[in-house]
């Protein structure tokens, strides 16, 4: 018997219960800024997995950064099977707070020394 692969929303806040301080907090952090401009830039709808960052870092770092950006409520993540898939919030970010996310976007990463 086939098993059936079914996606969970894993918890994360509301629209209304995300705040600001949190997000700039989340987003303080040049890995999850980056993480999360790459998403918007790069993959804009479409939830991707910690494997397409390209990040070499140890899965539970990763785990860490993911789970900060979605108790933020700056991500959505889904669990599909074994695999959890991140997607930013953008129509939640952009209904609380404009042009956020458009800033995100034009954000450079200091270049590698």
């Amino acid at each position: 018997m086939i098993g059936i692969v079914t996606e969970e929303a894993l918890p994360q806040p509301a629209r209304e219960e995300i705040r600001l301080e949190t997000v700039l907090s989340a987003l303080s952090d040049p890995l999850r800024l980056g993480m999360v401009r790459k998403l918007l830039l790069e993959s804009p709808g479409v939830p991707r997995s910690c494997g397409w960052f390209g990040i070499d870092r140890p899965k539970s770092t990763l785990s860490h950064h993911f789970k900060l950006l979605r108790e933020a409520g700056v991500t959505t993540q889904r669990q599909y099977g074994l695999e959890r898939r991140s997607e930013v919030r953008v129509a939640d970010l952009e209904a609380r707070f404009p042009g956020l996310l458009e800033l995100v976007r034009n954000w450079e990463p200091p270049a590698a020394a």
